[in-house]
Parts: structure tokens; C-alpha cells; sequence
């Protein structure tokens, strides 16, 4: 009897997964995952079998290493990869010192003349792009707003807007200083880098580590946005504690690069900010010549249309942490150095609930900005390209219109912040706010406080109830035109 064949039908992937090109706003493929380890080869059998730096390697690439944390860091923290180029990145012709940004800021120490302190809300106007007769590139429009600490104590923040109109060259820029998340408000960004290529849309974020050289066209013409930049930390997603294994933004819907290597010899210049200073690089080949690369310190963006939000569906208010996309630790244990928080449409359906940010006064800085829509209830200039700032403990909320609607609608189930998104920087530290984000920008504008003046002390039209309920729970009277009678938790007078 012959023996009969296995025939059971089924499929067989013939890679990993990557996504697919999305058209024309989007020509790129990407992996996917975050913290893991990827791989990646625009020449199959580039990368070295069971090594990381053999003797030699094919075609003759060079072998370059990065490392995005110290070699003995915990493996959970432990960043680096392996390149396999063209060129080292060690074949340069030296470094110049390029003159001084006077937008540009990087301590941001109080001893610094060239910050503030604000103790108030402060609020921009949407920041103006260069004028058709200049030309400035994304390096060049780099402006900054407000920041804490210093890249040389590894520890702080600044936020910075680039106002751009030009594509980027043969120039490349590499960030010694500090992590940058990127967001683009007006127009994407073709961002090449080491590792591959990036197309970075308004509400898509971009993360291009410290060390890492990429450049930046504008296919859509003048550009706008903002940058979070973070010095000594790396962005991490939070932890997500009673909320299970998955939800706020999913690890699979972060996208990295996939190799890719331009054949350029020709002359290049490479901008490093170090410690602040820009300097300037020159060599006689691409810096993105990379054939083959593999590591987990990889560059990467994320469709904020993806979060996943949570919320009370009962009564009152979540934290805000519940809109935490990325999160960066300090030096404190438990306390965050910066969080990465998005705020867009989404359902509410608090019952009983005063529905609006309620009034409050956090320990935290709040920077926030808009990437598109309307997100009432601020000052009149909160606008997609403006920004507004909150220093820890200072009192804010809603207007007196805005409170008043809240309180008195009727409460159905409803979507807030439809077509909207708005995002916010916060932070545990204190911050300080550039000369140019105070005198030179022409685009600040304080919250005018006025628009709480009708927040009355309402109390007072109750006090004959007031003096009602007192009565009936045995307490003593209110003492009105004089001094008054404080009352103790156990009921009587203090004093008696």
C-alpha cells in the first residue's frame, strides 16, 4: 500500500512584517515594534552571519558602531547598532565653529541672562515662517521657546519651533546634545537618515535619537513645527499598570526605517550640535550610505490617529497621564522628565461631572500646542503653530463661558475635540523662557485674566441656606460684618 502524500493546503509568509507604501503621501515602507531589536538590509546578505564586526565584511563596508546608552547599562536600557557602510563616518576633513544661533538656547539655568521666569500663563501666537526671499532650512529655522537644565549636566529639556521654506541639501545634522521629538504642523517631512527614510505627516510624530544624522526636505513647500528635545534620557512608552497588556499607544503601530543607501561622493557638510554650539563638519561623501544596519537604537514615528484613548465611563476625570504617548525618565526615581500627552476626538460621558479640565494648580509645567482644529476654552490665540505655557502651581482652567456651559448642559454621551489635536509637554522641572520667545518672536501674547473675572463668588448668594444647614446640624451661626466663628471638625467653635 502506497503511502499517501501530506497534502494540506496552507501559506507560508516569506519575511517579517512590514507595512506597505501608502501612496503618494507616503512612499515609504517601515517595521514595526517598539524597544525590540531590528534588521534590516537594502542588499540581501549584507549583514555578518553570527558577528558584529568580522573581519571583513562584503563588499568591503566598513563597520561602524553606535551606542545610545553606556556598555554596562541594564539590558532594558542598553541601546546601540551595528552599521555596515560605504564610508566611516571617521572619513571627514575636520570641524569649524559656526557663529552663534541668537534663537537658539540650550541652558536654561536662571543665571542665564538670556532667559526668564514667568510666575503667569503665557501664550503665542502662530509663529511666522521665513518671507519668500529668504532661504532657510530646517537647521537654520530652528527657534527656542523654554527649557530646563543643560545638555552638559545630562539632564533637561527645551522645546523649540522650526520654521522652515527650504530642503536640506548636501547637509545633514546630528544632535549630540539630546533626543528630538518632532512634530510637523504645516506641511510633512522627507526625513532621511542612517538608518532610512522617514515621511513624517501633520499628526505623525518623529523621534531621531541623539548622535543620529538625518536631513529634512519639505515636499509640501513651507513648513512648521515643533520639537521637544530631551537631554540624558531616551522617550520610553509608559507603563500602563491596571489597563492591561495593550492599549494608549500601541508598541506595533510605532514604524522604523528600513536600510536604504544613496552612491554619492561629492562634498557634504555635516552640522553637530554639541553643548549647544553648532560646528561644522566636511567630507567628501554621503552620510547616508549605510547598506545594512541591525540594533534598537533606530529612529521611528508614530500616527497619533492610533492612540488608543481611556477614560472614566462613570464619573469625574482620569488624570491626564491617561493621554501619555511617550513618556522620558529623570534622575528621580518615579518622576517622569517629560511626558508626551495628545489630546483629540474622543468620547465623554461622565455622568454627574463637570466635564472640562476642571480648575487646577499641578506641580507639573505644561507646554501645549496644536497641530490642527479648534480646542476651546484657552486664550483667544491658541491656534495650530502657537503655543501656550503653564509653570508649575499655576492656577488655571476654562473660561467663565466655558464653565458655564459646563455646568448648566444637559449631559448626554458626546464627542470632544472632534477634527482636533492638540498635544502637550509636560514636565516635572521648572522651566525658563528664551529672550526670543518673550522679546523677539513678536508673538507673545499673556492670558488675559479677564476671562475669569465672572468666576464670582457665588457662595454668598446661599448664605441664608448656609445659615439654614448650620442650624439644623447643631453648629453655630455664620457671624456676618465681623469676625467670624471658625468651626472645628467636631462641631463646636475653635476655642470653646
Amino acid at each position: 500500500m502506497s503511502k499517501a502524500k501530506d497534502t494540506v493546503p496552507g501559506a507560508t509568509a516569506a519575511s517579517s512584517f512590514n507595512t506597505t507604501v501608502r501612496g503618494q503621501t507616503d512612499p515609504y515602507q517601515y517595521q514595526v515594534g517598539f524597544g525590540n531589536r531590528f534588521a534590516s538590509e537594502a542588499i540581501p546578505g549584507v549583514l555578518p552571519n553570527g558577528q558584529n564586526m568580522p573581519q571583513k565584511n562584503k563588499y568591503d563596508l566598513y563597520t561602524e558602531g553606535m551606542t545610545g546608552a553606556s556598555f554596562v547599562a541594564p539590558r532594558a536600557d542598553n541601546l546601540n547598532a551595528w552599521l555596515y557602510r560605504i564610508r566611516p563616518s571617521v572619513a571627514h576633513q575636520g570641524f569649524t565653529k559656526l557663529p552663534d544661533n541668537p534663537d537658539m538656547e540650550s541652558n536654561f539655568l536662571p543665571l542665564n541672562p538670556k532667559v526668564h521666569v514667568s510666575p503667569t500663563q503665557l501664550a503665542w501666537h502662530p509663529f511666522d515662517l521665513p518671507s519668500d526671499d529668504q532661504v532657510v532650512d530646517f537647521v537654520d529655522g530652528l527657534k527656542t521657546l523654554a527649557g530646563n537644565g543643560d545638555p552638559t549636566l545630562h539632564e533637561g529639556i527645551a522645546v523649540h519651533m522650526y520654521l522652515a521654506n527650504a530642503s536640506m541639501g548636501r547637509k545633514a545634522f546630528c544632535n549630540a546634545d539630546g533626543d528630538m521629538l518632532i512634530l510637523p504642523e504645516r506641511g510633512r517631512l522627507d526625513i532621511q537618515t542612517e538608518f532610512g527614510k522617514l515621511m513624517v505627516r501633520p499628526g505623525e510624530l518623529c523621534v531621531i535619537q541623539r548622535g543620529i544624522k538625518f536631513k529634512v526636505k519639505l515636499p509640501d513647500g513651507p513648513s512648521r513645527g515643533y520639537i521637544q528635545e530631551i537631554f540624558g534620557s531616551h522617550y520610553t512608552l509608559p507603563e500602563l499598570g491596571p489597563l492591561g497588556g495593550h492599549g494608549l499607544a500601541n508598541a506595533r503601530d510605532f514604524e522604523h526605517p528600513l536600510a536604504s543607501f544613496d552612491l554619492d561622493q561629492n562634498h557634504w557638510e555635516i552640522i553637530y550640535k554639541v553643548c549647544g554650539e553648532m560646528h561644522s563638519c566636511s567630507q567628501e561623501h554621503t552620510p547616508f550610505d549605510v547598506v545594512a544596519w541591525h540594533g534598537n537604537y533606530v529612529p521611528y514615528k508614530y500616527d497619533m490617529t492610533k492612540f488608543v484613548f481611556v477614560g472614566s465611563i462613570s464619573k469625574d476625570h482620569i488624570d491626564p497621564s491617561i493621554f501619555c504617548i511617550l513618556t522620558a525618565k529623570s534622575k528621580a526615581n518615579g518622576v517622569p522628565l517629560a511626558d508626551f500627552l495628545i489630546f483629540s476626538g474622543r468620547w465623554d460621558v461622565g455622568d454627574g461631572t463637570f466635564r472640562p479640565p476642571y480648575y487646577h494648580r499641578n506641580s507639573s509645567t505644561e507646554f501645549m500646542g496644536m497641530i490642527y482644529g479648534e480646542y476651546g476654552g484657552r486664550s483667544d490665540g491658541f491656534k495650530p503653530g502657537g503655543a501656550s505655557f503653564e509653570t508649575g502651581f499655576c492656577p488655571h482652567g476654562v473660561s467663565y463661558e466655558e464653565f458655564q456651559k459646563a455646568t448648566e448642559a444637559e449631559l448626554k454621551p458626546m464627542r470632544v475635540h472632534e477634527n482636533t489635536m492638540v498635544f502637550m509637554f509636560e514636565s516635572s522641572m521648572m522651566w525658563t523662557i528664551t529672550d526670543w520667545a518673550m522679546n523677539k518672536s513678536g508673538k507673545l501674547h499673556k492670558h488675559e485674566p479677564k476671562m475669569w473675572d465672572n468666576l464670582k463668588g457665588q457662595f454668598m448668594n446661599h448664605l441664608d441656606q448656609v445659615e439654614e444647614d448650620l442650624k439644623k446640624a447643631g453648629l453655630p451661626g455664620l457671624v456676618r460684618g465681623g469676625e467670624q466663628a471658625p468651626v472645628n471638625g467636631s462641631g463646636q467653635t475653635n476655642g470653646h
